[in-house]
């Protein structure tokens, strides 16, 4: 399977929206949180999609989309701290891929391409949190992050269930993805 990943730049996210609100609708409702409580609804998920327009201009967060043959495949975004002390860090947000193409190497191919970003805009350190137990976080483990710790209740679900959440990090001068995401045939172009 080809992967292709490129950054939505500020001035074609409103144009994206559309494309990317199918995509979040989908994996929200399909039982990936992402910081949402199901239902969500495709007007709630475009709403989020467009709030992203300021750090997008001001190139404090940045969002990826990655493509198959069959279309859009999935998503993720580094945002890049802009504290003076904090400026080697940056943190992995709403990483999800399609349902039909998860197992694929999508998922595997937008971390590469959001290490390579880290690396292009010199950041070392990359954090990201996520829901204890699930798939994500033994995604994540496989590709090398380890646990900082585990926040209890940090989420709730839609009946008022409280979820735990485990913090993970990165260093990334000890990854063992190459910064171009290629493994067992999956290749994958960054177009900036």
């Amino acid at each position: 399977m080809t992967i292709h990943i490129r950054p939505v730049l500020p001035t074609e996210l409103e144009g994206t929206a559309p494309m990317l609100t199918s995509l979040l609708y989908q994996a929200v409702n399909g039982g990936s949180s992402l910081g949402f409580v199901p239902p969500l609804s495709a007007l709630e998920a475009h709403n989020y999609w467009l709030s992203l327009a300021p750090e997008l201009h001001n190139g404090s967060r940045l969002l990826l989309v990655a493509f198959t043959q069959q279309g859009p495949a999935g998503s993720a975004q580094l945002v890049l701290s802009t504290t003076p002390n904090g400026r080697h860090r940056a943190e992995i947000q709403k990483l999800f891929v399609a349902a039909e193409v998860r197992g694929n190497g999508v998922g595997r191919a937008l971390v590469a391409a959001l290490h390579y970003a880290a690396r292009r805009s010199h950041r070392s350190l990359i954090v990201l949190n996520t829901r204890r137990g699930q798939p994500a976080e033994a995604f994540y483990r496989r590709l090398g992050y380890r646990e900082v710790g585990v926040i209890p209740g940090w989420t709730i679900g839609p009946q008022g269930e409280r979820y735990d959440h485990v913090t993970l990090y990165h260093e990334l001068g000890h990854t063992s993805l190459n910064s171009r995401g290629a493994r067992h045939g999956t290749s994958m172009r960054v177009r900036d």
